[in-house]
């Protein structure tokens, strides 16, 4: 019975992330390309934070602030690799464009460039619920399960896949809209991005107070929910936007 909630427990995390591979990314190897290269610079990016970190944690106190700057530190760095990520996105986006202009080719239309910011962005939810979550889960395959004190309604292993699987899909549709947000220079795209991933980790803290659980996870889907909102009307208007020129 432990296999099978183990596996129930990653396929929980990444199972929505599976069926988009599947259905989306997998038709295109350019797009494999780049979930593979955005899984491996976003694992070294968060290995790179966990070097740094090892030198104050574990952290020794109950105060609130502690977390809350690692947390800070966390998003800030995050961010600011997601902006190099985009610029070295746009350099081979020109070197794509230049290479069909000497072929005679189409150039890359925008729904190829959200589908490729849609891949990177689902590259940098799976490094997360790698690092985060399937880590932890190597337990779950025991003869038994683990609750902690702070959230005892639900099992720890549960409690980390539901957390995963907001935070796969929050990173995963946060590129396209930072993607469009560079591309056009919308400020309020740009800045959607890096306070959804910042009120968003600080969200997880909730979980530290007695039963927090409760409240933190419901609150973590609400701007999961936000994010998805907030990206489809991005499609929508560039789909109105295209119909019109066309």
């Amino acid at each position: 019975m432990t296999l099978a909630a183990g596996i129930g427990y990653a396929l929980l995390a990444l199972g929505p992330s599976l069926s988009l591979f599947v259905s989306v990314i997998s038709k295109k190897p350019f797009l494999i390309l780049t979930l593979l290269s955005s899984t491996l610079l976003w694992l070294i990016s968060l290995i790179v934070l966990s070097a740094l970190w090892r030198a104050f944690l574990p952290l020794k106190t109950t105060a609130f602030w502690p977390y809350a700057l690692l947390i800070i530190t966390s998003v800030a760095f995050q961010e600011t690799v997601r902006i190099y990520f985009w610029k070295v996105y746009k350099k081979l986006e020109d070197t794509l464009d230049a290479f069909a202009d000497r072929v005679s080719k189409p150039r890359l239309f925008w729904t190829d460039k959200m589908q490729i910011a849609l891949a990177g962005g689902f590259g940098h939810g799976v490094a997360h619920a790698v690092f985060f979550c399937i880590s932890l889960l190597t337990p779950a395959f025991g003869p038994g399960t683990f609750y902690v004190e702070k959230c005892s309604q639900m099992p720890f292993f549960f409690v980390s896949a539901i957390i995963a699987l907001a935070f796969v899909t929050i990173h995963t549709f946060s590129m396209v809209i930072a993607f469009n947000g560079y591309e056009a220079g919308n400020k309020v795209d740009q800045l959607f991005v890096p306070g959804i991933h910042l009120v968003a980790g600080m969200l997880t803290l909730i979980n530290f107070a007695s039963d927090g659980c409760i409240i933190g996870i419901p609150l973590l889907y609400a701007a999961t929910i936000s994010t998805l909102v907030h990206c489809m009307k991005i499609v929508w208007r560039r789909l109105a936007e295209n119909r019109g020129q066309q």
